[in-house]
């Protein structure tokens, strides 16, 4: 990712695709429970940000593909951080669901 990249934003649509071509990625919605419920990228896992703590119940390898969205990208890209100090090395943080184009569950 340059610069430019950087400025524009990141496409959570791309990251998307990347997390489905990811052999055994896990995808975490860092949002909190009320926001999941109302709509979240399919095939995600609910994972506050303020319980990011608890991410061994559901990634217990540390070397397993991780990608992150939230609303605007802020939280995921916290939680990127915070999963790398606990040793996770395969974190990406895919932004921010407000720029996703594709279905949603409920």
């Amino acid at each position: 990712m340059g610069i430019l990249d950087l400025l524009k934003g990141m496409d959570i649509n791309a990251g998307v695709n990347r997390y489905q071509e990811t052999a055994g990625a896990v995808l975490i919605d860092v949002r909190d429970a009320a926001e999941y419920d109302a709509g979240h990228i399919p095939g995600s896992k609910n994972l506050p940000l303020a319980e990011i703590d608890q991410i061994r119940e559901i990634v217990p390898e540390r070397e397993q593909p991780i990608f992150t969205y939230c609303l605007s990208g802020r939280r995921s890209g916290n939680a990127v951080s915070a999963l790398k100090a606990k040793g996770y090395t395969s974190v990406t943080n895919i932004g921010g669901i407000n720029g996703y184009k594709g279905p949603l569950e409920k």
